[in-house]
């Protein structure tokens, strides 16, 4: 089912340094980061609640973590390899539900600020990218 609750006319999805680092270790480029949140749209992802979604990556090796802020701004948080470990635990989705709501709390210009110093990039915007 689609997530029309946070369906916006035109989401921005960013990344976290700390993502960044590891999905280009895992080989995933942005192209593809960007086709999976299309699919998180259309409710190819498991909804945790409380605004994260976990979303299977480059032929189910990966999973990743996807923070969302009234869907008009999305945040790969977090990636895994499923031959690591199977999920998350319950105290890491506590904490991941909270950054959600921290993320929720930006401002434009702090989100702004944020990809300025290199904390986070933006990787698609509502385009075919």
């Amino acid at each position: 089912m689609p997530l029309t609750r946070f369906a916006t006319a035109k989401p921005r999805v960013f990344k976290t340094a700390w993502f960044t680092k590891h999905v280009k270790k895992a080989g995933i480029n942005d192209a593809t980061l960007c086709t999976a949140f299309r699919e998180v749209l259309l409710g190819q992802a498991d909804d945790l609640g409380g605004g994260v979604f976990k979303k299977r990556l480059s032929n189910n090796a990966y999973r990743s973590i996807i923070l969302a802020k009234s869907g008009g701004h999305w945040f790969y948080e977090y990636l895994f390899a499923k031959k690591d470990r199977d999920n998350i635990d319950g105290k890491e989705l506590a904490t991941f539900r909270r950054l959600s709501s921290a993320y929720a709390a930006l401002t434009r210009e702090q989100l702004a600020q944020l990809c300025d110093d290199g904390d986070l990039q933006e990787i698609c915007n509502g385009d075919e990218k």
